[in-house]
């Protein structure tokens, strides 16, 4: 007899879990949990909505709501959910309103509402500088459909961020207006799915991610993967941003200065020359018809800045009256 040993077939492969950081993504979310707190916490993202420290809800302005995604699939038309918003929104029982009147069945609202959810989340609990507020006892109008905890909102997100870098790790295409490149979709050229090619018609130039996945009504974040597998592709890329040439600086004001006279000519004294100084004429004092000789003119240059002019013409004249 012989035994015919069955080969082992190989493991299969397991999922790595990803780890939340100490604090988790959002800090004041992880407190609130451990709260479990009632209301609505608000970031640069969107918001997300709890109920005793649940995750009820959240929405986003890149993400289509739970109504555009239930409209898409033609689970619901216009007509049928304003009436229940008109009807149970101030109650905050939509969902239950739903499922009572027959619109929806229990398991297909699940499913939107989660997948809602964790779209939305994705961009909520992304990376941001703005900081966070809540709200307290702020209540939903969906009401409860299927409350979600915390630490399983933020593992999804993770797993998110993981699965987009792998397939391309350049996130400028998640936000940027989109433009195709030189690579044409065909038999020689890069493989397109019917997806993705939904997506690709819709590129122009000006649609962003968030704007095709709301006109074709899908979640932003699968809108995201078809965006990357494309750019990785070398299908489309982001389109660069023009920014206009800097004006020059303009040149510092300068007053004008005022006109400037022309220096004025130094001025010089003029003073007439001196005349050297001449004797007065002495009459005779003896009466004897002799004249006096005139006193000599004393140069100026002779005179000593000390010398009294009259005092010398005295000595002068003294000598002269002595030698009759």
């Amino acid at each position: 007899m012989t035994t015919v040993r069955t080969p082992v077939p190989p493991p299969l492969p397991v999922r790595q879990r990803t780890e939340i950081p100490s604090g988790g993504l959002s800090p004041m979310l992880s407190r609130l949990a451990a709260e479990r707190a009632t209301g609505v916490l608000m970031r640069d993202g969107g918001m997300i909505h709890l109920c005793d420290g649940h995750v009820v809800y959240a929405e986003s302005p890149a993400t289509p709501g739970l109504d555009a995604l239930l409209m898409a699939r033609g689970a619901i038309d216009e007509d049928g959910w304003r009436e229940a918003i008109a009807h149970s929104g101030g109650r905050r029982l939509v969902g239950r309103f739903l499922v009572d009147s027959g619109r929806i069945g229990q398991g297909a609202l699940e499913l939107c509402h989660l997948g809602a959810l964790y779209d939305a989340a994705y961009f909520v609990l992304g990376p941001s500088s703005a900081p966070a507020r809540f709200r307290y006892g702020d209540a939903h109008w969906l009401g409860p459909v299927r409350p979600v905890q915390v630490a399983a909102v933020e593992r999804e997100t993770l797993r998110r961020r993981d699965l987009l870098h792998s397939i391309w790790p350049d996130p400028a295409a998640d936000e940027a207006p989109l433009v195709r490149t030189g690579s044409t979709p065909g038999p020689e050229g890069p493989r397109v799915s019917p997806r993705q090619g939904e997506v690709l018609d819709r590129v122009d130039g000006v649609r962003t991610a968030a704007d095709i996945s709301r006109e074709l009504g899908r979640p932003a974040f699968h809108t995201l993967v078809d965006v990357r597998r494309l750019a990785a592709a070398g299908v489309l890329s982001p389109r660069a941003t023009v920014t206009a040439p800097p004006r020059p600086a303009a040149p510092p004001h300068v007053p004008a200065a005022a006109p400037r006279r022309p220096p004025a000519a130094p001025r010089v004294a003029v003073t007439a020359p001196r005349r050297p100084l001449a004797a007065p004429a002495l009459p005779d004092p003896v009466g004897v018809g002799v004249p006096l000789p005139a006193p000599a003119t004393v140069p100026a240059a002779e005179l000593s800045p000390f010398t009294d002019p009259h005092i010398t013409l005295l000595k002068r004249l003294r000598d002269a009256l002595e030698a009759l």
